[in-house]
């Protein structure tokens, strides 16, 4: 099987060690800076409505004035300040002035009810906060908190007077990424400047980008994997961010085209429903149409195999057109599990589409497919400086995934025990995955252990290996499979699956209930006969409410157990 060595891709900061920094690695600032001064003509930020553009030093120019400001209002070293709101340049700018002015950033999630964000605030001894205009007034309403607050939309006339502003360590606390907790003790992932710059270097060793390469932030950027692949890889490349206003088709495909984007990130859910819209497409062209086009998929994605060079573009450019994906070079999936076919058939049409793996506790990238090595299965292989052990395996290898590396958090803020739990005293950390890795370090993730289920032959069942087949029609919404209680005597567990039909197919049959949980059942039918016996699925509940998701669009399964438990 292929594999490729990696690229040193960090060897440019020798130019630039014992001048504008000390040690392995910049601070978060000292990077920026470095590239702003490699490119400073290079669009940096570009968002829409308002059109909003600026190169790497007008960004560095308008991030100085803006930690100018904070440091006029009193916000020292250290100071904690907060981020919430909509995808936008501002957004970012307020990131980066908070790590320039010497504080710890707080990136909080905008679909969070006010008592939840106070929550957070309170707990994090947060002082400061940047938030959308329309909701500046409803937190901290009575001032009891004592925040500094500062609308998104007014960051642009920001400024104060010229400061030196306080140097920080690779080891400080840059960022404190809340993982969970709106109501109990909060998990905030403490990570250090070190963590970032590490995170943001190392997986270019597997995946390069370049000056002229425009990446699009669809996904919240509160949200670790969105900020470190988009905003920290463009940052650290010379590379332009497009930051995307609304999370439906018609606006992604719009803003695809007019911001000319090479290089897109985002989640399974998204990267399925193109490609079933794209193949239902063509399947409508008629059975020979069709069977000639998959014919020609097979081909180009054998020939890509086999010799490395992608024919598909050049075949297939009509049809990632539709996909606004003329200009599109890479495609990179994260945050779930991808089907194996999804992946297969982007690349089969001439898209260089990879999946990686991480998680917040590791700052949060871990691994990548190699774009001319990649493995179908693979989640991708280990960077430079990583270690990775599996811990427990079972008789088929997989076992509980542990990582080790400049990556990995410093702990979680304020909870020694959680800490404690997750992340031992030799710095190997917990992941809390299945899987296991091969010879030559690339992961095959399983599932999560939490989420296991155990049959009554004794045979581990991971929800997101039943899941996967299901994302793949167009009449499912969404999918989630649990345990349920088989036999209460036995203590038997069977598999359950909630399905949430799509608003465009209940239509389609009149919302005639009777209609669609048939249809539901004979999808799960077919989808029976693929798995294996101990995997199949023996309950099935159609739901014709949506199930409760997070940002990133991951269905939240702890709260469908709780949801369908007396059901």
């Amino acid at each position: 099987m292929k594999t490729v060595g990696y690229r040193e891709a960090w060897r440019f900061l020798d130019d630039y060690r014992g001048k504008e920094f000390e040690g392995k690695w910049p601070t978060v600032p000292e990077l920026f800076h470095i590239t702003a001064m490699r490119f400073p003509d290079n669009l940096c930020f570009h968002a829409f409505e308002p059109e909003l553009k600026l190169t790497y030093r007008e960004a560095e120019n308008t991030i100085k004035a803006v930690a100018r400001a904070l440091t006029a209002d009193g916000f020292k070293a250290g100071d904690k300040i907060a981020v919430t709101g909509h995808n936008s340049a501002q957004w970012a700018l307020a990131y980066f002035a908070v790590l320039w002015m010497g504080g710890i950033i707080v990136p909080l999630d905008p679909t969070l009810k006010d008592s939840e964000m106070e929550h957070f605030i309170t707990f994090g001894s947060v002082k400061g906060l940047f938030i959308d205009e329309d909701r500046i007034a409803d937190i901290d309403a009575d001032g009891r908190l004592g925040l500094k607050k500062y609308a998104l939309g007014n960051l642009l006339q920001m400024d104060g007077p010229e400061v030196s502003f306080s140097s920080r360590e690779g080891e400080d606390i840059a960022a404190i990424l809340f993982t969970s907790g709106t109501t109990g003790t909060p998990k905030g992932v403490m990570l250090t400047h070190n963590n970032l710059v590490s995170d943001c270097l190392l997986p270019q060793s597997t995946i390069e980008f370049f000056t002229t390469d425009v990446i699009y932030a669809i996904l919240p950027l509160h949200h670790a994997y969105t900020m470190m692949a988009v905003v920290y890889m463009a940052i650290s490349s010379g590379a332009a961010v497009v930051f995307g206003r609304k999370l439906a088709m018609s606006h992604i495909f719009r803003e695809l085209k007019e911001g000319h984007v090479t290089v897109f990130m985002s989640v399974p859910m998204l990267y399925n429903k193109m490609i079933a819209a794209l193949m239902d497409g063509v399947r409508k062209k008629g059975i020979v149409v069709y069977a000639l086009i998959r014919g020609l998929m097979k081909f180009s994605g054998t020939v890509k195999l086999i010799t490395g060079k992608n024919i598909g573009k050049k075949i297939f450019g009509f049809l990632l057109s539709k996909l606004s994906f003329e200009n599109m070079r890479v495609c990179i999936s994260g945050g779930g599990p991808l089907p194996a076919s999804t992946f297969r058939m982007f690349n089969e049409l001439g898209i260089d589409f990879v999946q990686g793996y991480g998680l917040t506790e590791a700052s949060p990238v871990t691994h990548l497919n190699p774009i001319a090595a990649f493995r179908v299965e693979s989640v991708g292989r280990k960077f430079p400086e990583e270690e990775v052990k599996i811990v427990d395996p079972d008789s088929d290898g997989n076992g509980v995934i542990y990582i080790k590396g400049p990556m990995v958090m410093k702990g979680y803020y304020n909870n020694v025990e959680a800490t404690r739990e997750v992340l031992s005293a030799d710095g190997w950390l917990n992941t809390g995955d299945v899987g296991h890795q091969d010879k030559d370090g690339y992961l095959y993730l399983t599932g999560r252990a939490k989420n296991v289920i155990v049959t009554e032959g004794g045979k581990n069942v991971f929800p997101e290996e039943v899941e996967d087949p299901f994302q793949l029609y167009n009449d499912i919404e969404q999918a989630c499979v649990i345990g349920y209680i088989a036999d209460a005597a036995m203590k038997r567990e069977g598999i359950r699956i909630i399905l949430v039909p799509s608003k465009a197919y209940m239509d389609s049959v009149g919302n005639d209930r009777a209609v669609i949980e048939k249809h539901m059942n004979d999808i799960v039918d077919t989808v029976n006969k693929d798995l294996v016996s101990y995997k199949r699925i023996s309950k099935v509940t159609v739901s014709y409410s949506p199930l409760p998701m997070t940002s990133t669009k991951k269905v939240k399964r702890g709260d469908v157990i709780e949801m369908f438990k007396d059901k």
